[in-house]
């Protein structure tokens, strides 16, 4: 996007706090994150949104980042009638019944080990790489594994908030 105040950003900027609030949300689980975004409201620039948005993922506490990854399924088992979770996770979705199974069990292994979902910012990743990953990533330190999980959550909510922002009517 460019420095220069878009369409998408001016829409976002208007809301109504209630939508605004909503919008959030559904870009992240977290509350402390979404009311960090809204009281920073207007931004000039989209650019502008993602640093508040990445310094605010920045600061959120374990149970902040606890709340956030409560929004987010399983690799391999997006919410039904979630188009987000499902369009995120589109690589697990032509994946063999055996790569289902064994992230099913990677999954369980992985939320047994650190009390939470596996999280990765699946978008545009293959099935075979997000299995690669969590493989790798359970012999983590749980202080290690959330700095990585606050990175992608940082990720994913870029990809949202671009979304929101490129949406003709938010």
């Amino acid at each position: 996007m460019t420095s220069r105040t878009t369409p998408g950003i001016a829409r976002f900027n208007a809301l109504e706090e209630a939508a605004a609030t909503a919008a959030l949300h559904e870009a992240c689980a977290s509350t402390a994150w979404g009311s960090k975004l809204l009281s920073r409201r207007p931004y000039p620039t989209a650019e502008a949104l993602f640093a508040a948005s990445d310094a605010a993922m920045a600061e959120l506490t374990a149970d902040d980042l606890a709340e956030a990854m409560a929004g987010h399924p399983p690799i391999g088992r997006p919410k039904p009638g979630d188009p987000t979770s499902s369009r995120e996770q589109r690589g697990m979705a032509g994946a063999s019944e055996e790569l289902k199974a064994e992230m099913l069990e990677l999954n369980l292994a992985y939320q047994e080990r650190f009390g939470h979902v596996f999280l990765i910012c699946a978008t545009g990743r293959t099935g075979e790489q997000m299995r690669d990953a969590v493989k790798e990533r359970i012999a983590n330190s749980p202080a290690q594994e959330r700095e990585i999980v606050r990175s992608e959550l940082g990720k994913i909510n870029r990809i949202r908030l671009t979304r929101i922002l490129e949406e003709e009517t938010a």
